[in-house]
């Protein structure tokens, strides 16, 4: 089973970061990936990434419009980035898009 590991933030950080990682999450459920999505948004980090599940994943999916904290911690993984309003707007293509990468 594919392992993604991913992280939303927004420019105003409020509605769509939340949006984005909710939309990513029924998209993978419905194909059968795993996934957590960490948010970084008016309230800081939360849901935050373990250095065991970013070792898990198989790709991070970074839909952020504005620049975020800790990508260090994904220097090893292939890194898919794209932004907010594609998670929201297609977020079945997003994850398409980021496992083609690990495809190739």
């Amino acid at each position: 089973m594919m392992n993604i590991v991913g992280v939303t933030a927004c420019t105003a950080g409020i509605a769509h970061t939340y949006m984005a990682q909710s939309a990513l999450e029924k998209a993978a459920n419905k194909l059968g990936y795993q996934i957590k999505i960490e948010t970084q948004g008016a309230m800081g980090a939360e849901n935050e990434l373990s250095s065991s599940e970013i070792q898990a994943a198989d790709v991070v999916i970074l839909g952020i419009d504005v620049s975020i904290e800790g990508t260090e911690r994904f220097n090893d993984k292939p890194i898919y980035e794209t932004s907010v309003s594609a998670c929201v707007t297609d977020p079945e293509k997003v994850i398409n898009n980021a496992l083609a990468k690990i495809r190739k």
